[in-house]
């Protein structure tokens, strides 16, 4: 008998001061293909959650990324988590070995705005 394990962690988009949420539209972005596989691995980390590398890796204290490969590279999606919710915060593609640390900068400015916002 195969137990399906529920979400640890419900999902929701990290939304700016004017509404706009800006790693949904990167989402939407992708192609179709990569999109499914960047919300399989998203809904991986939602069900497994706290889990590790090579899905998942802690960037700084309240920061994560999930780690997809897509049809032409990587892509990451920083999150945080927030009581039960995992708030997807800036995604991007990757073309370097290193993430660049203008998205980790990205990622911090939407995590501390994100809590400016829900004090």
């Amino acid at each position: 008998m195969i137990v399906e394990r529920e979400k640890a962690l419900e999902a929701a988009f990290y939304k700016t001061k004017y509404g706009n949420q800006p790693c949904r539209d990167f989402l939407l972005e992708l192609g179709r293909d990569d999109r499914r596989e960047v919300g399989s691995d998203i809904f991986a980390v939602q069900k497994g959650f706290p889990m590790g590398f090579p899905l998942c890796r802690k960037m700084d204290s309240d920061l994560w990324e999930v780690r997809s490969t897509v049809s032409d590279g990587i892509c990451r999606i920083f999150f945080t988590v927030d009581a039960n919710t995992m708030i997807l915060l800036h995604g991007f593609r990757k073309k370097s070995q290193k993430t660049p640390l203008d998205e980790i900068e990205t990622a911090k400015n939407r995590l501390r705005d994100y809590k400016e916002q829900n004090k």
